[in-house]
């Protein structure tokens, strides 16, 4: 016979979680669906959350490749957010979550 080995075999919907990130991941790509954000539009339309939530989470969003991050040389300095191809294809799924938080919720 031989030992089971030790290992940790990573699921993808954890794999995914991991990527999207948190609670406030999924507000931030719902908005981003619509086009383009500056950092102020996207706090305004987010109700609650705060600028640091707001710019982690823009932070982790970037990191993992869900969205890009463009700065352009004004005073003060306008930046913008968009979804990557990577980020667009999130779309059916939240989505999906939409229409089951409509009927379960």
């Amino acid at each position: 016979m031989n030992p089971i080995k030790d290992e940790q075999v990573e699921c993808s919907i954890e794999k995914a979680l991991n990527i999207i990130g948190g609670k406030w991941s999924f507000l931030v790509l719902k908005e981003l669906f619509k086009g383009t954000r500056r950092f102020g539009e996207l706090q305004r339309r987010i109700k609650d959350i705060s600028p640091t939530a707001l710019t982690n989470t823009l932070r982790h969003l970037e990191k993992n490749e869900i969205l890009t991050r463009e700065a352009f040389a004004t005073v003060p300095v306008t930046v913008e957010y968009s979804l990557t191809e990577k980020g667009q294809e999130l779309h059916k799924i939240l989505k999906e979550m939409k229409s089951w938080g409509a009927k379960w919720g």
